[in-house]
């Protein structure tokens, strides 16, 4: 158990008074003690209610109350995946919240620690005390619970010493600019209906501008490919608002942005196609023919990420992030149109393209006509998840959680076809290269057969989750989003 000390205290004297009133206490002496915390930078730990700590080369997992889970001698260093942990419960625990993004520290103490141990009247000891900072952490000696509780109980009575409540992570990163949890990919921000659409989408455009740049680092650094994957998501919702709401701003800007943005895009578009391809890799079946193909993949992507790191890195891409700030912050409010009154115009006409090129689509539609509808659906759905927090939260989720599923199957449909295509391109330059052997071509003409049924697949699919979206259900659904039935 950990408690805090007021800093009115200076230090642990009349704690260890409290103590010494009912045990012996020997003072073992100070060290040096380096404290670091570890989560991923989505906070996976920390959203599953856990802890991970490092001090010195010990590993501790423990639940935010303090139940240690699993202790083990292991120092982490850089960005860890959970695949390079060791074998053994604290994988097992942490391989499946972890999933493909890497833990990395997220705070770090260093000071100096004294360590104290509380003895009976045997002298034998029943607890150890360690001092550091302005915690104090009471361990228990296996066999002596009942003084352990004794020990806790007499610094429960100690003024100026309170049981720490929450994680000691959360202590130490209270009133810093780093909060657990404080970061997420989606859109998270409160809009009003009455707010003017230029305030509206200049918050928009502005929490999007935070999710990118929160993630350069990370994508420079390779951390792991989530960083890309949720900067590049940033940089499309930007050029979906732009295109749709920037009408809202003032003249020009959105399309001056818009042709930047899209230089962004495309930039990271060339190694999060390879991170798919890679990520993905054992879903091809997992046969040795095909191992030349994957270190094919692994050296292409790094090529591609190198180039990005340093676009990433240029002028241009430090001045876009830098204008487009001024720019936003500079904006002032024009027109007479409401936030709301925006979000239904943009909604409306979004949902009715949609519905329209999608009841067009018949089995003999080309596969142009499903990527079309992917991209329509794509921009309704940016558009609902930016005016979210305008709408009925039951009504949104029942209106997205269809909209998903058509998604899902577009993007099936679209994923088998553009893998097949590039799987047939990778296998000629392999050819040309000479590094491939007959059996691993043969082996990659097998995997497109097999995306080529799967985008059949997802095409006999598609009426089903058309139809669906296009219920009347949901039709009510957006008529109340638009009419109303709106907070």
């Amino acid at each position: 158990m950990e408690f805090v000390l007021d800093p009115a205290l200076r230090d642990a004297s009349a704690a260890v008074a409290a103590v010494r009133a009912s045990f012996t206490v020997v003072d073992d002496g100070q060290r040096k003690l380096q404290r670091r915390w570890y989560d991923t930078f989505d906070w996976r730990l920390h959203r599953a209610g856990l802890v991970l700590e490092q001090v010195g080369t010990q590993l501790t997992l423990t639940r935010d109350d303090g139940e240690q889970l699993v202790q083990l001698a292991h120092a982490l260093g850089g960005p860890t995946f959970a695949d390079a942990l060791p074998a053994g419960p604290l994988r097992d625990q942490l391989a499946p919240i972890l999933g493909i993004r890497a833990l990395l520290p997220v705070a770090e103490t260093t000071g100096v620690a004294t360590d104290l141990r509380v003895l009976n009247a045997d002298e034998k000891t029943v607890v150890r005390l360690t001092h550091d900072e302005s915690f104090l952490t009471v361990q228990p000696v296996r066999g002596y619970r009942a003084q352990a509780d004794k020990v806790t109980k007499a610094l429960d009575n100690v003024e100026g010493v309170a049981p720490l409540r929450g994680s000691r992570l959360a202590a130490v990163l209270n009133g810093s600019d780093r909060q657990p949890g404080g970061y997420t990919g989606k859109v998270s921000i409160q809009l009003d209906r009455d707010d003017s659409a230029t305030h509206a989408v200049t918050t928009i455009l502005l929490d999007l501008l935070d999710t990118a740049e929160a993630n350069v680092e990370g994508t420079v650094e390779d951390w792991d490919t989530e960083f890309l994957h949720d900067l590049r998501i940033a940089v499309r919702r930007t050029r979906t608002a732009l295109k749709l709401c920037g009408d809202a701003l003032p003249d020009g800007l959105a399309a001056r942005y818009a042709t930047q943005f899209k230089w962004l895009g495309d930039i990271t578009t060339p190694t999060r196609d390879l991170d798919v391809y890679v990520l993905g890799f054992d879903a091809f079946g997992g046969s040795p023919d095909l191992e030349p193909f994957r270190a094919f993949l692994e050296h292409q992507r790094g090529i591609a990420q190198r180039k990005l790191a340093r676009s990433l890195r240029s002028v241009r891409f430090g001045r876009l992030l830098r204008t487009w700030r001024d720019k936003l912050a500079a904006v002032e409010d024009t027109g007479e149109l409401t936030a709301g009154q925006l979000a239904a115009a943009r909604i409306k006409h979004a949902h009715r393209r949609a519905v329209k090129r999608g009841s067009a689509i018949t089995a003999d539609s080309p596969a142009e006509s499903l990527h079309d509808l992917r991209k329509r659906c794509k921009e309704l759905r940016y558009l609902l998840e930016f005016f979210a927090s305008l709408h009925d939260p039951a009504i949104h989720r029942g209106l997205i959680k269809d909209l998903k599923g058509l998604q899902d199957c577009l993007g099936e449909f679209q994923d088998n076809e553009v893998q097949a295509h590039a799987i047939r391109t990778f296998a000629a330059e392999m050819m040309t290269a000479g590094n491939a052997a007959p059996e691993t071509i043969l082996a990659m003409g097998e995997l497109t057969g097999r995306l080529d049924q799967g985008q059949h697949h997802a095409r006999e699919e598609f009426a089903g989750r058309f139809a669906r979206f296009a219920s009347a259900e949901n039709t009510d659904r957006v008529k109340a989003l638009l009419t109303g039935s709106t907070k």
